[in-house]
């Protein structure tokens, strides 16, 4: 092996060790949790050593000599550490070695959590944007400069191997024979736990189980192995496009965490254990056998202490981050501001939200060779328990229209990796009650990448999410689920109750650079529930977009009531604006209806100033009532329009049961409904 190489890694070896060591003499300055890599060193230059800037690496929380290696200088990753204004990657907002990155010089790396094991999913996205993008010959498919493939590195702690969320990943990547490297640093402990205590068999034989998964075990503190390994596997994976899982044994010779001491859990003799593995001992040996000097070693270490000293007094004096600028980046800003385009053209016939969904898909797909829709039934086989995304298939191939697994964690977290490629998914989660297993991907990665890359990864997906309740679907197929979404923040939420908001909304969610939910009530795709024959519409034209956060007057009170003080106003969405407008002809002239539309951004200004305009406010809502959306919102209209009020606000959902119930007497019983919400105005009107 080229000596130089051996050098500049025994250089960043001593740089590791020494900013371990200065990080454990300042424990005072470097008081926000870290991990140092010491111990992983070895495997992780190794790696770093082979990738060119056309490739995507996601690191986990131990890999600063990985990033040592792909060119971050110390004092980069210290601005990290000590949380400064000038850390490139998340500008004082995460823990140390949670790097992101764009640039020409080095690889694409998108943010990702603590959370072990969920870089997974968002990683094997990436692998299969880029294969995507290689199939339809994409200008976004970056070669090398000598015309190299780009690759994917995810990089995982053997421990994480157990967690549900990498088996999908591992599912996906060997079924699409994607371009990526697991790399599985193993030191034998997760956290106190060890893997003995933990799991069954390491990572390597867990990877037999995956046919078409290429796999091999190193030992991970010997530099030369795992060089010559990790070439070999490099290029085979480029060439090839074949995933691979590569095995390294490695010690940790580190705390787990800075606030996690290894004298507070490991044994004397395993700590011995672990130091006689130490790769800066062995690579020292190795170069001092072919006749590099012990002063040329000593000085290349006295060098990298003192630059690593030097860049951590830099640190120390840099500046703070300006709170003022705490909320920039929870969103990219997005184009569609105004509504625009023909609404209600002439000469086209109604039709209804199912088909505006499918008619919206359509014309995206045309019009954007990036876009890809993908879930579990949408493919041409079906389209959709709904049929909402039929003739889809058969149009645009399989390669952009495909079936998943029942895999709702990959649906949902493969958009990150995806949407950093360019790749533009609109996927669809099939029934709201089955989101869960994709709340994490959610919560963990999608909605924080855009804040915490400092708007470097916004995640630009349509997630599509079939709800509400109606004709029997039971405790399974009913559910509304709006609340727990609209407690993370970070992503959009939309809800409309008609076709022509359906066509605009879903324009204007997919030309987002966010990631928005789509809230679909299946009673109203077809119009079939008694009432809502309004959810039907005239077909916008292919140019009509309604943006996010904008609500709709559906109904308005009559003047002269409201200057009565006669009025009252329905603050609703989805399937409430039906059962409000079926109520309201009991009151002719008395009640305003409000859509919302758009559930977050939330149109405040609409809300307060309809409110204040009548004094008396119902805020209807499908979900269970306690500690709603709904009952959040009424407290807010309360605070803001309190001098105005006339009455309490009142809020009116379904029963606080756990589940809709099958029976449809039932569900009745446990839904608002129109006879319901007439009482409620009622009440209200009499004040």
């Amino acid at each position: 092996m080229d000596k130089e190489i051996l050098l500049h890694a025994y250089s960043l070896m001593c740089t590791a060790g020494s900013m371990a060591k200065i990080y454990e003499d300042n424990h005072s300055i470097c008081k926000y949790v870290h991990s140092t890599s010491r111990g992983h060193e070895a495997i992780q230059l190794a790696t770093a050593f082979q990738l060119l800037p056309c490739d995507y690496v996601s690191p986990y929380y131990r890999d600063e000599s990985l990033l040592l290696g792909l060119g971050f200088s110390p004092y980069t990753l210290m601005l990290q550490l000590l949380a400064k204004a000038d850390d490139i990657f998340t500008g004082g907002k995460a823990y140390y070695a949670h790097p992101n990155y764009r640039g020409d010089d080095k690889p694409t790396i998108i943010p990702q959590s603590s959370a072990t094991g969920m870089q997974a999913i968002p990683a094997t996205g990436i692998a299969q944007g880029l294969q995507y993008l290689l199939q339809i010959n994409s200008p976004l498919y970056n070669k090398g400069k000598n015309g190299e493939a780009p690759i994917v590195i995810c990089s995982l702690g053997d421990a994480s191997i157990t967690e549900g969320e990498v088996s999908e990943a591992l599912q996906v990547a060997v079924l699409k024979k994607l371009p990526i490297i697991y790399l599985v640093q193993d030191n034998d402990w997760g956290i106190s736990v060890t893997s003995f205590e933990s799991r069954n068999m390491n990572a390597f034989k867990y990877a037999k189980g995956f046919k078409g998964l290429k796999r091999v075990r190193i030992d991970g503190s010997n530099f030369l192995e795992s060089y010559e390994t990790m070439k070999t596997v490099v290029k085979d994976v480029r060439k090839n496009s074949v995933p691979f899982l590569v095995r390294a044994k490695v010690p940790l010779l580190g705390h787990h965490t800075s606030g996690v001491r290894k004298e507070f859990y490991r044994s004397e003799e395993d700590l011995e254990a672990h130091a006689k593995k130490d790769p800066l001992p062995k690579l020292k040996n190795h170069l001092l056998h072919l006749g590099i000097s012990e002063s040329d070693l000593n000085e290349i270490e006295r060098i990298a202490v003192e630059e690593a000293s030097g860049q951590f007094e830099e640190a120390k004096l840099a500046c703070e981050p300006d709170p003022s600028n705490l909320s920039e980046h929870i969103f990219a800003s997005t184009k569609i501001v105004e509504e625009a385009g023909e609404r209600t053209p002439l000469g086209k016939d109604k039709i209804v939200m199912v088909d505006a969904a499918l008619f919206a898909i359509r014309e995206i797909m045309e019009d954007f060779p990036e876009a890809v829709l993908y879930g579990q039934d949408v493919g041409r086989r079906l389209g959709g328990v709904f049929r909402e995304t039929a003739t889809l298939g058969e149009q645009f191939g399989d390669q952009r229209v495909f079936n998943t697994a029942i895999q709702e964690a990959y649906i949902i977290g493969s958009t990150a990796g995806m949407s950093a490629t360019g790749v533009k998914p609109i996927v669809e989660v099939q029934f709201a009650d089955y989101i869960f297993p994709g709340i994490n991907q959610l919560y963990t990665e999608l909605a924080k990448s855009c804040f915490l890359s400092d708007g470097k990864f916004p995640v630009q997906t349509v997630i599509r999410v079939p709800t509400g309740a109606y004709g029997g679907g039971g405790p399974y197929h009913s559910g509304s689920v709006e609340t727990l979404l609209l407690s993370i923040k970070g992503i959009k939420i939309v809800y409309p109750s008609n076709a022509a908001d359906m066509k605009g909304l879903m324009k204007a969610a997919f030309l987002d650079p966010n990631p928005v939910i789509m809230l679909e009530h299946k009673g109203l795709y077809w119009s079939k529930v008694p009432g809502t024959e309004d959810a039907k519409s005239v077909e916008p034209n292919r140019d009509y977009v309604l943006p996010l956060g904008k609500g709709n007057i559906v109904l308005k009170a009559d003047e002269n009531k409201v200057k009565h003080g006669e009025s009252c106003c329905v603050i609703t969405y989805g399937m409430g604006v039906y059962w409000a407008k079926n109520a309201a002809k009991k009151f002719p002239g008395q009640i305003e209806i409000i859509d919302l539309r758009t559930l977050f951004p939330l149109d405040e200004a609409l809300i307060f100033s309809t409110v204040k305009k009548h004094g008396k406010c119902l805020v209807l809502t499908e979900e269970q009532q306690n500690n709603s959306f709904a009952e959040a919102l009424a407290g807010r209209i309360s605070k803001e329009c309190f001098e105005f009020l006339d009455a309490p606000v009142e809020v009116s959902g379904a029963l606080n049961l756990p589940a809709v119930p099958i029976n449809v007497v039932l569900e009745k019983e446990m839904l608002p409904n129109e006879e319901k919400v007439e009482k409620v105005i009622d009440r209200l009107l009499s004040y």
